[in-house]
């Protein structure tokens, strides 16, 4: 993707505007993201024909008056007023700004009540918040400029979330159940509700707003969980100002599922913005491939050092499970912007999976020095006392982000970890509902919940758990291990079955992905990422296997435990050994798995050069004794002899192996050919010999 120079200038000046703008309704995120965004975008050339042509205005287009005449008469008359609110803004005296154009009487006097004793609405159903009260026709709404009035009622729900913080109990304290709520939210959302209805009114002659209300109606209705009727004023929002990175944001967390996604996609807007949005929004629904990567690397050759767009490019490989190359772009960020510390959190998890603890001990140094009172830094400097198994240090650490933002989910996600590891699955389990609470499409505390249910060996509660960190997660096989697992040990084996089968065909996605990105054009950002090879995880096959064996289907059983001894010798023993046998159990014959690094904190990011088989682990070793005991009772008694021998090497279970041993010797002594003295015994040798050799 490319722009012309006219398109270019037109993004800058589009930028710009939207800059001021937010910063005009201080909307302070907004206007960073843009300021970023532009400063990401080349300098135009100026020697081109086209930078000469363009003659520069007298005034920029972002300080020129409002188009509208009668909100630029209004703008004009309160400036003096807008200043002073602006003021106490930036000096965080919230209530004195609303109150310069919203005094507490006036409110009073339009909604009928006072409104600090308005109480939250109560219904549960989506439609039912924000219900307009029914007030006299004589009250007239003040009589305000769009600007002015959105800087009023902003103020109004941040000193509702200062009081709501200040209101709270102690992180995770006795008495801290989360219930505390912003009071403010209802005023608000009855007064623009007024707004809006009187503006909506056949006879209503008004000038077209300017999208930032709509945004502002839309953000209460969200926290008042009307998601339908937010999500319809946020695409309002977008149409008349698509340049509020605030108004994407909040759509991105309404949006909870792909076909949400896709199905709202030609309601919005056809420009820049809405692509941003949707790369972004792919990203936050854990979405990953040759296409979603494309779609960043097409936005980065538009904006070349955006950190935003490089920071979803290292989400993208985290979420398809190349730590190493995620690792690389994390690095490549904070070259460019050594300073940022947004995003941060997820580079320190990415260095806690692949336990590199001095680059750890580097960025929780370098978090402490730019801003150690940023929850991202205290998330950063958690993760490096966990990785030191300091838990108690790391949970100061991660209750010290909480204290900064409530809605930190990395903060609540991590202390649940670390709670497990103290085994305190009280603490764990609130943490980890905490953290649903404020992102339901958090598959880590939804998998979080699973495990700690699953020690308490409450298995059908771990289910339901682990069942929805698969739902939000279909191809991470980290998930459906566990859902096996789970079932297994309720006794449910069929299923369990087909969900660690499911397991081995997640694995194979991520595979399959990583090819196809390495086939792509240079654009994908897995296209360098190296060979990963192909292999089954033995852990999955043994339980498959298992499960069989106790449904007394021994023919599956012996499969199973064949192909997981195969994965000792690497992708082509397992590919020959699995070639007939995979179809028969439903994994589809040209399905090519390998190992995943797992999710989180379980990721296992080995190196591409060792994959090459597994060697001896204590599942084929298993697979092995079964083995060898099935062949003892099929009379197979050379085969039982190879496998005990190569167990007693192994060093595992080496009295039983013996015991093995001498059964068989005994075998195939009745049956004429002793171990040592026939050609089946040497045969035997030669293959015993050949298999050391080859594993090493």
């Amino acid at each position: 993707m490319g722009l012309s120079a006219k398109d270019s200038l037109q993004l800058r000046e589009a930028l710009q505007t939207a800059v001021v703008k937010c910063s005009e309704r201080c909307l302070y995120q907004s206007a960073k993201w843009a300021a970023e965004l532009l400063d990401a975008l080349p300098e135009p050339d100026l020697d081109t024909p086209m930078a000469e042509d363009v003659a520069e205005p007298a005034v920029h287009p972002a300080f020129a008056p409002n188009p509208d005449p009668a909100e630029a008469a209004l703008e004009a008359r309160e400036l003096s007023r807008y200043l002073l609110a602006r003021s106490f803004f930036d000096c965080k005296e919230f209530e004195r700004c609303a109150a310069v154009f919203l005094p507490e009487p006036l409110l009073a006097s339009l909604l009928g009540t006072d409104p600090a004793d308005v109480a939250p609405p109560k219904a549960k159903g989506k439609a039912k918040a924000g219900a307009v009260p029914a007030v006299s026709s004589d009250d007239r709404l003040p009589e305000l400029s769009q600007k002015s009035l959105f800087l009023a009622l902003y103020a109004k729900i941040i000193a509702g979330e200062k009081h709501k913080d200040e209101e709270a109990e102690m992180i995770m304290g006795p008495h801290d159940s989360g219930a505390v709520v912003n009071k403010q939210l209802v005023v608000v959302s009855r007064f623009l509700a007024r707004w809006f209805a009187k503006r909506k009114a056949d006879d209503a002659d008004y000038p077209p707003t300017q999208g930032f209300l709509e945004y502002l109606y839309g953000m209460v209705l969200a926290k008042e969980k009307n998601d339908n009727l937010a999500l319809e004023y946020l695409m309002q929002s977008v149409h008349l100002f698509p340049w509020n990175w605030g108004a994407w944001q909040e759509m991105t967390n309404l949006i909870s599922r792909v076909e949400q996604l896709n199905k709202i996609a030609p309601h919005l807007p056809q420009n820049i913005m809405s692509f941003i949005f949707h790369a972004n929004a792919a990203v936050n629904l854990y979405q990953q491939g040759p296409d979603q990567a494309a779609s960043v690397n097409d936005l980065l050759s538009i904006f070349p050092t955006s950190s935003f767009l490089l920071t979803c490019k290292a989400l993208l490989c985290y979420h398809s499970k190349d730590l190493f190359a995620a690792e690389h772009e994390f690095n490549k960020v904070l070259a460019l912007h050594p300073f940022r510390l947004d995003a941060l959190d997820h580079y320190s998890n990415i260095l806690y999976v692949l336990n590199r603890r001095p680059k750890l001990a580097f960025l929780a140094h370098l978090c402490s020095n730019i801003d150690k009172f940023r929850p991202e830094s205290c998330v950063v400097i958690g993760n490096y006392y966990s990785l030191l198994s300091l838990h108690e240090k790391a949970v100061q650490y991660f209750r010290r982000a909480l204290i900064l933002d409530r809605s930190c989910l990395s903060a609540w996600t991590l202390m649940g970890h670390e709670y497990v590891e103290l085994k305190n699955t009280h603490a764990a389990i609130e943490s980890y509902r905490r953290a649903v609470d404020v992102n339901r499409r958090d598959y880590r505390a939804w998998y979080g919940l699973g495990q700690t249910y699953e020690v308490l060996e409450m298995h059908a509660y771990a289910l339901w758990y682990y069942k929805k960190a698969a739902g939000l997660r279909p191809w991470d096989a980290k998930m459906w291990q566990a859902v096996g697992s789970c079932l297994q040990k309720m006794g449910r084996d069929r299923d369990g079955i087909k969900a660690l089968k499911r397991a081995l065909l997640a694995d194979s996605y991520y595979d399959t992905a990583t090819a196809a990105a390495a086939a792509a054009p240079p654009s994908s950002f897995a296209g360098g990422g190296g060979d990963r090879t192909a292999q089954m995880d033995p852990e999955v096959l043994l339980q498959i296997a298992t499960m069989y064996d106790r449904l007394g289907e021994l023919d599956e059983a012996k499969a199973y435990m064949e192909l997981c001894l195969a994965q000792e010798e690497g992708i082509n023993a397992a590919a020959d050994d699995s070639a007939g046998r995979a179809a028969g159990g439903g994994l589809g014959e040209s399905v090519a798995v390998h190992d995943s690094p797992g999710s989180d904190a379980e990721a296992e990011a080995a190196d591409p050069a060792t994959r090459e088989g597994t060697g001896v682990t204590f599942a084929t070793s298993k697979a092995r004794m079964w083995l060898a005991r099935y062949a003892i009772q099929t009379r197979d008694y050379a085969t039982a002899n190879r496998l005990a021998m190569e167990l007693c090497q192994d060093g595992v279970e080496v009295e039983e192996a013996k015991a093995l041993m001498r059964q068989a010797r005994s075998g195939l002594a009745e049956l004429g050919s002793a171990p040592g003295g026939g050609a089946s015994s040497s045969v035997a040798g030669e293959d015993l010999h050949h298999r050391r050799q080859s594993r090493g």
